[in-house]
């Protein structure tokens, strides 16, 4: 277990978020049982995703950039053979085509030409501002918000297991990298469609998971008591 790292009139606490909570959520709840009201967080996890968010509160939340831009650890699963519109399971499964025929060579070496310098176009259903206005909005209203590649980076991206319909994977990334566009791109890579069923970031820059408390785990350490 990971002490939060204290600097004066500041300190750094290690989350290891649960599904169904947004990282806005976890800020929320670290206001509440810490009693700081200047809280934040070195980058977002989708509400399905789990596992390591860094959480700043005072002083230490000028070093949020820094924190950003270590690059991230994260364990998946990806569901081939069906997609959705937000490449995970916050909207509705479709199926695209039959998966089963997918051999461990081809799948092997799909995932080999992810690896490296390349250009990404993130998820339409994400958090990206287009003119003032959320990307996920557009996408919700049945619109395209036009959103442009962006530079990233791999630097490894290894299948663990396969389980068809099921691929397992770790993959370490640059910080602006949606692991839910790899999803949709490994997917077409290999013709039959994908969506990030499972997602879980195991580490950021030095920091592991494995070190991290849980919100609830966190707040009975701390001995306060919520509202």
């Amino acid at each position: 277990m990971m002490e939060p790292v204290k600097v004066e009139e500041g300190s750094i606490y290690f989350v290891d978020k649960t599904i169904g909570w947004t990282s806005f959520d976890v800020v929320r709840k670290l206001r509440k049982i810490t009693g700081i009201r200047k809280v934040g967080h070195a980058g977002t996890l989708d509400p399905l995703a789990t596992g390591l968010l860094l959480v700043c509160t005072g002083a230490m939340t000028k070093r949020i950039a820094e924190y950003m831009e270590r690059e991230k650890e994260y364990t998946g699963t990806f569901m081939m053979g069906k997609s959705t519109d937000s490449f995970d399971l916050e909207t509705e499964v479709r199926d695209v085509a039959d998966c089963m025929h997918l051999g461990e060579s081809h799948i092997l070496q799909v995932a080999e030409s992810f690896v490296g310098e390349q250009l990404q176009i993130p998820p339409a259903h994400s958090a990206i501002k287009i003119g003032g206005r959320r990307s996920y909005l557009y996408a919700r209203s049945g619109k395209d918000p036009g959103l442009s590649p962006r530079p990233v980076s791999v630097a490894d991206f290894e299948i663990t297991g396969i389980d068809l319909p099921e691929v397992h994977f770790r993959l370490v990334c640059s910080k602006g990298y949606y692991v839910r566009s790899l999803a949709r791109d490994f997917g077409d890579k290999l013709g039959v469609g994908a969506y990030l069923a499972a997602l879980r970031r195991t580490r950021i820059g030095e920091y592991k998971v494995a070190d991290a408390l849980t919100i609830t785990q966190l707040e009975e350490k701390l001995k306060i008591k919520t509202p």
